[in-house]
């Protein structure tokens, strides 16, 4: 699969912090800031969850639902959510199934075989189900730039 700007957002359905089951339709109709994280808890990620988290009314206030995955179970992301005060959904994507399907799949995390974890990235999907923004970055302590996101939702 492709996950190049214009092309068809994949599809997911994967548990939140509650193990209910979320799905890309069901945000479907507003922009969606999906944002792929490294691991719950670590401190880059952190830094970028608590930065949305700050943004998050004015990110709604343009019209998207800010939606984050990570490679992470339920339970490591509910603890990192209730630290944090998170007002989005983590969600788990343990099998890493979303995260290759968005080709952002980082292998042998810090030189653990076998650890996969995602890329940091983010995409912005639009409302007719394309990938309307992109960025992906090689380096997990590269956080994204902010305002890009927020101009380009403007």
């Amino acid at each position: 699969m492709t996950s190049n700007i214009g092309d068809i957002a994949p599809g997911f359905e994967l548990p939140d912090t509650e193990l209910k089951m979320r799905n890309l339709e069901e945000f479907k109709g507003k922009k969606i800031v999906l944002s792929f994280i490294v691991a719950a808890s670590s401190p880059v990620c952190e830094a970028e969850l608590c930065t949305l988290r700050d943004s998050w009314q004015e990110i709604s206030d343009l019209g998207a639902q800010i939606v984050a995955i990570s490679n992470d179970g339920p339970f490591a992301n509910k603890v990192f959510t209730e630290k944090n005060n998170f007002k989005f959904p983590l969600l788990g994507d343990y099998t890493s199934k979303t995260i290759q399907d968005y080709d952002v799949l980082m292998k042998d995390l810090l030189h653990l075989k076998d650890y996969n974890a995602a890329k940091r990235s983010v995409f912005i999907i639009m409302e007719d189900g394309k990938i309307g923004y992109r960025w992906v970055s090689e380096d997990p302590l590269k956080e994204p730039n902010y305002e890009e996101i927020k101009n380009f939702l403007k």
